[in-house]
């Protein structure tokens, strides 16, 4: 391969066909034109801005480097899945930032906690050493030593029956496509901050999380994984309020039967 050789519009191509997608399905995908996106194809763009390099390279989850200069055509495929995969390993923890952690006197991990008034501030200071170093520290007997945990409050009532202000500790997961459908954990997203939901894990197919509450007047929705800061998977939650319990079925329909009964006596007195 010739290093001054740029496959950038084959690659386009071939990688659109290979999705079975035509130029105005993929265009609508990557929110442009179809002629922006048939001048890429065509080689009319000498060179390709900067926004558009990190769009393609983020939809096919193939590296920038590799889009100009590898002809994907004379891989096969399984070749091309190793490349796709690569471009994860930040996900599966091989290429993830170092997490900032605190210990006691004798070298076992600390558990933090990240109090309601650290909450905005967590976003800015969780790879921060000097930031986690000022969080309160806590331990657990129970909980295993050879893993990292952290405690976080939770608002609203996304999760009932789980209470409101709830202090619930997460297990610190490196590997995102380990991920279970329906694993209940605490994300760090970036625009959101810290939720609590339960999260499907969609990064094959869409590169994004599903999250859900417990609560089912809350749509699910969906964050792209390069929004993601950190997760934490569920372990236990501390509260001092009791989950309410729902209404029992037998209990309710004796209910609504002394509530007619009432109104039938109602109706007779008139």
């Amino acid at each position: 391969m010739s290093t001054n050789t740029c496959y950038w519009p084959s690659n386009i191509k071939l990688l659109r066909r290979r999705l079975a997608l035509n130029q105005e399905e993929l265009a609508a995908e990557l929110n442009i034109s179809r002629s922006k996106l048939n001048a890429h194809e065509n080689g009319q763009t000498v060179n390709p801005p900067v926004e558009d390099l990190f769009r393609f390279s983020d939809y096919f989850r193939i590296s920038i480097d590799a889009l100009l200069r590898t002809d994907l055509s004379k891989l096969k495929e399984q070749q091309l899945i190793e490349l796709q995969s690569a471009s994860n390993d930040f996900i599966t923890g091989k290429k993830i930032k170092i997490l900032a952690t605190t210990v006691d006197a004798d070298n076992n991990d600390n558990i933090e906690f990240v109090p309601q008034k650290a909450r905005a501030g967590y976003l800015a200071g969780f790879s921060d050493p000097e930031f986690i170093s000022k969080l309160p520290v806590f331990h657990l007997p129970h909980l295993p030593k050879d893993k990292k945990f952290r405690m976080f409050p939770t608002s609203g009532d996304s999760m009932y029956p789980i209470p409101e202000n709830s202090l619930v500790i997460g297990k610190y997961l490196e590997d995102w496509l380990s991920i279970k459908d329906e694993t209940p954990c605490i994300v760090i997203t970036k625009d959101e901050g810290i939720v609590f939901k339960l999260v499907t894990n969609l990064i094959s197919t869409n590169r994004t999380f599903l999250l859900r509450s417990l609560n089912s007047i809350y749509q699910p929705y969906e964050v792209n994984v390069a929004d993601i800061l950190e997760v934490w998977g569920f372990v236990n939650y501390i509260s001092d309020s009791l989950p309410q319990s729902e209404i029992p079925l037998q209990e309710m329909s004796r209910s609504l039967y002394e509530i007619k009964v009432e109104l039938k006596k109602l109706a007779e007195k008139k």
